[in-house]
């Protein structure tokens, strides 16, 4: 079949773009799903800061590639050997697919599936297979198995999660991404306890997203840390309950003084070196620092080696906020049904695909916490 996508043709464009168009919207061709795999209409794909790792080149993957890695949609046709999954489905997708077969998933980890992991850099599905192509007969790769930036897509069924069809698809979107990892990395990674106090530096959507997971679990002090207004103002209406603007005061201080001494947890969602060393100072003995944020490749992050005795400090990695994404996306989105996690505030607009370039400006200026790349919008 013949869909439309969002095609990049070369990683490294500067930013902004300033009026130039790293991504190419046009239409290719889409072969049907083969054994395990489904075809998949998006509904709606956030428009994430690892998306844009990959346009900036700072995350390399082969090129070109169809990107978009935080979507939802709708079944339309699934390949032999689906046995879970039927036409009509509601879907949101998994960025790591896990294979059931690895040591990691096998012990209950499937956010680090080796296999999974070899798929991903590889640009193509779980079984290694690529099913797009541009109009010249190129093979197009997949970004980290769900290629969102396109009307229709074809996935494994491992990368798939079925949720209630009375959910609304743009908001569950956010579940394969931003809240799977901000509120994964605060109730999985850390399992933070109640009254316990909380720092999140950096204000994106997985930073947001673990405010909210802290302020789920009943986080106090509950400090947010950015250097723009607008989002201090918005982690306030997600329930931080102090907020320290890091271009006007020392946000280390300024967290030590809050909670007393420094926050019992603290996590960093800049993806920066500079960040990750900020949450670690803001953080007390014994406590632990939870990073989020995916810094480029050739950071380096150092600390005194006799601080981490002394001190019984830890300092945390969390990917996808250590998720098994067929328990934690059905119950999140429980929770947000419940009203115990405001989804709706992290979107900040609706665009169509046409406007994808317009979408990373505002990402890369940050004007935006998550803009959704909606099917159906108008342009």
């Amino acid at each position: 079949m013949r869909t439309e996508a969002a095609v990049l043709y070369e990683m490294g464009k500067p930013l902004p773009y300033a009026g130039s168009q790293p991504l190419v919207v046009e239409e290719v061709e889409l072969e049907g799903p083969g054994p395990g795999e489904v075809l998949v209409e998006v509904a709606a794909a956030g428009v994430c800061h690892s998306d844009l790792s990959v346009v900036d080149g700072s995350r390399p993957r082969p090129m070109p590639m169809i990107l978009g890695h935080e979507a939802a949609g709708i079944v339309q046709e699934v390949g032999p050997g689906v046995a879970d999954l039927r036409p009509g489905d509601h879907v949101v997708f998994s960025w790591m697919p896990s294979c059931g077969r690895c040591l990691y998933c096998a012990t209950g980890r499937p956010a680090l599936c080796e296999n999974g992991i070899r798929a991903n850099l590889a640009g193509s599905l779980l079984n290694g297979h690529r099913r797009f192509r541009n109009a010249r007969g190129r093979e197009l790769h997949h970004h980290l198995g769900v290629s969102g930036f396109a009307h229709h897509t074809v996935a494994v069924q491992e990368s798939l999660v079925k949720i209630p069809e009375d959910a609304p698809l743009e908001k569950a979107a956010l579940l394969g991404c931003a809240v799977l990892t901000g509120v994964g990395a605060v109730v999985n990674t850390a399992r933070v306890a109640a009254g316990m106090a909380v720092a999140v530096f950096g204000l994106g959507g997985v930073g947001l997203s673990a405010v909210m997971g802290a302020r789920l679990v009943g986080a106090y002090p509950l400090v947010a840390v950015d250097v723009l207004a607008s989002k201090l103002e918005l982690a306030l209406r997600l329930g931080a309950s102090h907020v320290v603007d890091a271009s006007r005061e020392d946000p280390v201080r300024a967290v030590q003084e809050i909670t007393g001494g420094g926050a019992h947890y603290t996590f960093d969602a800049v993806g920066h070196a500079r960040g990750l060393r900020q949450a670690y100072d803001a953080c007390r003995r014994g406590g632990v620092t939870v990073a989020i944020g995916l810094p480029p490749a050739s950071q380096r992050f150092s600390v005194s080696a006799v601080g981490i005795v002394n001190d019984e400090r830890t300092v945390q990695g969390s990917y996808m906020g250590s998720a098994v994404p067929r328990r934690d996306i059905p119950r999140f989105l429980a929770l947000y049904q419940a009203g115990l996690l405001p989804l709706e505030l992290l979107i900040s607009r609706a665009l169509p695909l046409s406007r994808i370039n317009e979408a990373f400006d505002a990402l890369t200026k940050g004007e935006a916490v998550r803009q959704l790349i909606v099917h159906g919008v108008a342009g």
